[in-house]
């Protein structure tokens, strides 16, 4: 068990104010990471913060947009101030809030989907590069999605942010890996977050929703936590330029 301690390490956390990314800034934690908290949420984060200081590790609180490349570059020198280093990087801020076919939707709908789930990883892992290859270590973690790997019928934008990300998360395992440096994606399947309950809590819908899949049920956002805690430890320590896919057979079953 002593592959996945982080005791000592040092993590950085977008979309940590709720969701699969408030579980997983507390699973850090609770494996002994102290962590930096980015949000828009302030008050997200104090709740994320408050779970952070119960497993008796220190949380920082950075409130900040991660679509403007300004207010990240701003959060990451925080981060590393307030921390001393980082050995850890998670983007999982995104997310889609409608669905829409291709030929109706609104460029500016594309625009803001592409901001939020690509160019916002792209802009922390830009602003954390230095500093993670100048230290020759690091763990980063790009949450994508399944939508992702294959089509995603009225979701477009969403899917093509998260093939990008994917294929960010190779390139730079690439170019950073003689450095030390690893990338790697987590692709969840469908998760019942606060972002999609009125699909999940739908009696028609959300079980139809995951139907085709092999467990035939929606994950726990905690069932995330396992994966990340892993691809951040040293248990996953020659792994990486990879897209774990955690979907209950989401994609098998297609």
């Amino acid at each position: 068990m002593s592959l996945f301690d982080l005791t000592g390490k040092k993590a950085f956390v977008t979309g940590a104010s709720r969701g699969i990314g408030r579980v997983v800034a507390v699973a850090l934690a609770e494996a002994g990471a102290d962590v930096a908290l980015v949000a828009r949420s302030a008050d997200g984060l104090a709740e994320t913060a408050a779970g952070v200081g119960a497993a008796g590790r220190q949380a920082f609180v950075i409130p900040a947009d991660v679509t403007s490349y300004d207010a990240v570059a701003s959060a990451v020198s925080a981060a590393i101030d307030q921390l001393g280093q980082v050995d850890i990087v998670i983007n999982n801020a995104g997310g889609s809030n409608f669905m829409v076919p291709f030929r109706d939707l609104r460029l500016a709908g594309w625009d803001k989907l592409i901001r939020l789930n690509l160019s916002s990883a792209v802009y922390v892992c830009h602003a954390f590069a230095a500093h993670l290859l100048e230290r020759g270590r690091g763990s980063v973690i790009n949450v994508a999605s399944v939508a992702g790997l294959g089509a995603s019928p009225l979701m477009s934008p969403y899917g093509a942010s998260k093939a990008g990300l994917i294929s960010l998360t190779q390139s730079l395992a690439v170019e950073w890996g003689p450095a030390g440096v690893r990338v790697n994606a987590l692709c969840p399947g469908w998760t019942a977050t606060d972002l999609n309950r009125t699909l999940w809590e739908d009696p028609s819908i959300g079980p139809a929703t995951v139907a085709s899949s092999a467990m035939k049920r929606w994950a726990a956002p905690e069932e995330m936590t396992g994966p990340a805690v892993f691809l951040a430890s040293d248990a996953s320590s020659f792994m990486t330029g990879q897209t774990l896919v955690v979907d209950g057979g989401q994609t098998v079953s297609l």
